[in-house]
Order: C-alpha cells, then structure tokens, then sequence
C-alpha cells in the first residue's frame, strides 16, 4: 500500500540520518563529555531545535499540508502553488522578526530556560553565546519545512527526508576538523547547526525546482488563507511539539543538576531512533494520504490507513522499547564510552534511556493518531488532549525530581506520553474516526507476547555476555551485536509463531 511505501522512504532516509546522528554524539561525546561546556552546547542546540519542531515542523506542517493538499486536490497546481507563496512571505518576515527579538533578549530568555546555571557563570556566558549562534537556523528550517511540505502533498517525500544528512554530515565535519579551531569544541559545533540550517534550505529550494514546483517571494500578504492557516498553527504547534515541550521543561528542571542535560541529551538521541523511523515516518506519510481520502469522501479508505499505521507503528516500537529496557547500559557504553565520556556518565545515561523506552510506543502513537484530526482540521480536540499531557507531565516531574534527579524527567515524559495517546485514541474511537479493525485487535496481543519473550530472551544472554560487554571496545561491539542481531531473530520468530505479523504479508505490502 501506498502509505507503507511512502513511510519507507522518509524512515530509510531518516534511518541513514539517524545512523550519522549517532556517528555525530560519539564525535561530540568524546570531545565535549558530559560536562558544562557540553550543557551549554545541548541547551542551545535543543532550543531552536524544540521551536523548528513546534513552528515549522509541528504547527506549520500540521496545518500547512492539509490546506495545501485540499487545495491541489480541488483547484489543481496554480492557486496551491499560489497559497504556498503567500504562505512564504508571511512566514519569511515573522520569522526574522523573531530571531532579531531573540538575539536581543538571548541574556533574558537563558535565566527563563536555564535557571540551573545562573550559579556557573561561565556555563551561563556559553550557553547565551551558542544559543545566539544557533537560533537562525529556526529561520532555515521553517522555510525547509514549507517546501518540504509543498514537496509531501506532491507525495514527494524523498527531499525532505534526506535534508537532515546535511547537519548530521555538517556537525561532524566541525568536531572533526574545527573543534580546536575556538576556544572549545562548542563554538566550532554551535556555528555548525548555523550552516546546516543554511545548507538544508538550499537542498530543499534546489528540490522543489527540480519538481518543477519553484516558489517565487511575493509581497506578504494575510490573504484569508493565509489568516486560516495563522489561526490553525496555534493549537496544531502545541499539539503536535507536546513531546518537544515536555523535555524542554524536562531540560529547564535538569539545569538544576550537574550534567543531566547532557545526559538527557544522549539518552533522547538513542530513544529518538524508533521514534525517528517508525513514528515520524507514519506521520509524515500519513497526513497527505488521510487528508486526499477525506477529500475524495473515502472514509473507509481513510480509518484503514489509520489502522495500517497503527499495526506498523507498533509492530516496529513495541520490540524496540523492550530491547532498550533490557540492554540501556550496554547500548550507551558502546556507543559513547571513550574520551571524555566516562562509566558515571554510561551508568546515568543508560538509566535515563530505559526510562525514556517505557514511553516509546506511546511516543510513536501519538505520531500515527494525532493526523486523523489534523487531516480533518480539527485543531482543537487534540489540543485539549496536548495540554492535559503537558500538565500531567510538570506534575510528575515535581513528584519525581526531587526523589530520582534527572531519571524521574524521563520517567515523566514517557508517562505523560502514556497518557497523551490513550486520550487521542479513545477521543478518536468515541467520535467512529478509529475503528480498530479484526486484524488489528488480534494481532496487539500477540505483538505484545512476542516482545515480552524477546526481552527475557535479552535478559538472559545480556546476563551471558556481562565479561566481554565490560571489556575493551571491539569485545563490547561484537556482544552488542550479538545481543541485537539475536533478539531480533527472536523477535521475528516469535512474531510468526504467535501470529503477530506474517513475513509474506509484509514483503506485498512493501512491494505495493
């Protein structure tokens, strides 16, 4: 089906991205460890990083892409293309404006988002100048996510996937060959996410004019369009980058221990692969798709896409988080264990992960739930739903905090993620947007057994291999692989004898 191969090819290209981005955090590791200058560094990375997500990933392309495609569907490529360009103007203008306030106010805005390091002024001083650096590429990638999505309602998918190579290929460029060029490793780093933003909004023009879909700048207009789509990217940002939210009040409350930004840092961009692949890659496929069924007046089409991207959501997550549980430690000591990374830091960081993997098929969830709302503009709904899991989220880090340090951040997160998709989902069934079909309801169970026996399967060959996964560096490579080439056989067989997915089933629908 069309949806299975369309989130193929954003999950292949964000896999390539990921396994880069891993590359990218063990070059950083070793350089910059876990200490203050590596806070600094993450803090000013996460926070153009939650706004690209919350404005122009999360709000923007929520509410972007339906309009647009709804558009093309109806009126076909000129008056859509002609809404894009309209689009860009306003976006251009209101987004320098808000990197040149930004820029102003960086000194005011670090004692709001890291009140932690008011007490290290030297930390302090890094974290206001990379944020400084970093904080224009926002303006980038919200023009990267407008011609991605021009790009996605096309069903042209294959660009905007492959975008985020550059930074990852940028940022390893700057620890490889200029991290001793400034006074640390974090100045070279933090001018690097500056020219990835700009190289990944060159990529992502040059792509749309090979499409044949080049977009002039006009004089910003608020056309009505324009105005409707101001309107829906409020709610759309906040339900959407609810994830981003949270561990940005996750990374606030982590200033106040040494270090658990960092070790936050590591342990999110681990979670972030599953998350990356399965749950951005079903979502991103799934809006343009549900939002041409709709209009069509295809809804049986529609809720069995929705179904579809559930059974593979899970299906790939439900592993996944089991695995992660099981093997947190060994998993961060082979990947980030060297230079300036220590044991301390693979012990608390591989705590963090386990607990970040409770949440994972939630996270993934969320992904494939909140477009059967935004496809039908229904901005509203899932706000509420957002606000209730932000609010679940503070509450349980303030429980947790004070007791398990940055380890209840984590836990709280993936909680309230809980909590997120189980009200997107009864939301959706109770309103008959989410009818869980046979396949779907036999196969969960069986999905479910099948990860749990894979995971004492883990458990008993992690406890085998502790002598070379506590040795030196290839010994530890090799057990690691060991470990997650036979879980996943394990998970495999048990899938099919169980009944929880059927190899031949999936090769037809990749194929289709």
């Amino acid at each position: 089906m069309a949806l299975i191969r369309f989130a193929a090819t954003v999950g292949g290209y964000t896999m390539l991205s990921r396994v880069l981005g891993f590359l990218r955090d063990i070059l950083i590791a070793a350089a910059l460890g876990a200490g203050p200058v590596a806070d600094a560094f993450f803090l000013a990375f996460r926070i153009p990083n939650m706004f690209r997500r919350l404005v122009a990933e999360g709000a923007f392309a929520a509410a972007f892409v339906p309009m647009y495609s709804r558009r093309l569907e109806a009126d076909g490529p000129g008056p859509a293309r002609g809404f894009a360009e309209a689009v860009l103007a306003v976006l251009l203008g209101a987004l320098l404006a808000i990197t040149l306030v930004a820029e102003i106010t960086m000194p005011w805005l670090m004692r709001v988002v890291a009140p932690g390091f008011l007490g290290d002024p030297e930390k302090f001083d890094l974290a206001v100048l990379f944020t400084r650096i970093t904080f224009p590429y926002l303006l980038f990638m919200a023009l990267v996510a407008l011609f991605g999505g021009v790009l996605n309602a096309h069903l042209r998918f294959a660009a905007a996937a492959a975008a985020p190579l550059l930074l990852n290929l940028v940022l390893i460029a700057a620890v490889l060959g200029f991290a001793d060029a400034g006074p640390t490793p974090g100045h070279a780093l933090a001018w690097g996410v500056a020219l990835a933003g700009a190289g990944q909004f060159v990529w992502m023009a040059l792509a749309c004019r090979r499409a044949g879909i080049a977009l002039r700048l006009p004089r910003p207009r608020l056309t009505p369009e324009v105005k409707r789509l101001l309107r829906l990217m409020v709610p759309a940002g906040l339900t959407a980058g609810v994830y981003q939210i949270n561990l940005l009040v996750g990374t606030i409350v982590a200033t106040l221990e040494g270090s658990a930004v960092s070790y936050l840092y590591y342990a999110d961009r681990v979670s972030q692969l599953p998350l990356g692949v399965v749950g951005v890659a079903l979502g991103t496929a799934l809006l343009p798709l549900l939002s041409r069924a709709l209009q069509a007046g295809d809804r049986v089409l529609a809720i069995d896409q929705q179904c579809r991207a559930i059974e593979v959501g899970l299906l790939l997550t439900l592993p996944a988080a089991a695995a992660l549980i099981v093997i947190a430690e060994p998993v961060i000591a082979v990947l980030f264990e060297r230079g300036a990374f220590g044991a301390e830091a693979v012990a608390a960081t591989g705590a963090g992960l386990a607990a970040f993997a409770l949440g994972l098929p939630a996270y993934v969830l969320v992904k494939v739930l909140v477009p059967g709302f935004f496809a039908r503009q229904d901005m509203v709904t899932p706000l509420k739903v957002s606000l209730a899991a932000m609010a679940a989220n503070i509450a349980l880090i303030a429980a947790l905090f004070p007791a398990l340090g940055f380890v209840g951040i984590a836990l709280a997160t993936a909680a309230s993620s809980g909590l997120h998709a189980a009200l997107l989902w009864w939301w959706l069934a109770r309103r008959g947007l989410l009818v869980i079909d046979d396949r779907l309801r036999r196969r969960l169970p069986r999905m479910i057994l099948a990860s749990a026996v894979m995971a004492a399967g883990l458990w008993l060959a992690a406890r085998g291999l502790e002598r070379p996964l506590a040795g030196d560096l290839p010994g530890r490579i090799l057990a690691l692989a060991a470990l997650v080439a036979g879980g996943m056989a394990l998970f495999g067989l048990c899938a099919q004898v169980f009944g929880a997915a059927r190899l031949g089933e999936l090769r037809r629908m990749v194929g289709r």
